[in-house]
């Protein structure tokens, strides 16, 4: 290590590049620059060996500065690329728009004629009105009943009308399947009366 080194080793001022003191000495370091900057006479008076320091210490600075916005930006990026957290429970708003998003995207994967079906069937009437329609007389229940009865009943009316000679009028299978349905609804509601649960 020769004389000048040595001396700006000892000398704060001058610039030691050790990682503890360039951090402490940064503002000194500006300062010190912005005097430079101001006075012209003093830049020309630098030896080769402070130019060299001061370039080495300028871009050590702005080498920090520009990582220093670089992890801020990255943070800030992903800050944006994160969804923002919800707060309380989700609203029919919400719902909407997330149903309407879901139906949307898997509508346009599905061949034109299963497109068209698709908005129709989940046109918001018409599953308003299925739904009401499924709860009330449309259960899976009182159509199981209604279609079991209809065929034993209709069988046992058609094989008594045959054996006794009587012509049957078609409305017999309607009959059957109403009196059934009557039954699956009932104990659809017997059920739901007792137990608690659909």
């Amino acid at each position: 290590m020769n004389g000048n080194q040595e001396k700006m080793k000892n000398d704060p001022e001058r610039g030691f590049t050790s990682p503890e003191n360039n951090i402490e000495l940064k503002p000194n370091a500006i300062e010190r620059l912005e005097k430079d900057i101001n006075n012209p006479e003093k830049t020309v008076e630098l030896s080769p060996n402070e130019i060299e320091t001061n370039t080495e210490k300028a871009r050590t600075e702005a080498l920090d500065i520009a990582k220093s916005t670089e992890f801020n930006n990255n943070v800030e990026k992903k800050a944006e690329k994160e969804p923002k957290k919800r707060r309380g429970p989700i609203n029919k708003k919400q719902r909407d728009k997330s149903f309407s998003q879901t139906m949307h995207q898997v509508q346009s994967e599905l061949p034109a004629n299963s497109r068209i079906f698709s908005q129709i069937i989940h046109n918001k009437y018409i599953e308003k009105t299925s739904d009401i329609v499924g709860g009330t007389i449309a259960r899976p229940n009182a159509i199981l009943a209604g279609a079991f009865s209809a065929f034993i009943l209709t069988l046992l009316t058609y094989t008594i009308a045959k054996t006794m000679g009587y012509a049957l009028s078609g409305f017999e299978t309607i009959a059957a399947f109403i009196v059934g349905w009557f039954i699956g609804i009932t104990y659809d509601y017997l059920k739901l009366l007792f137990s608690g649960r659909k």
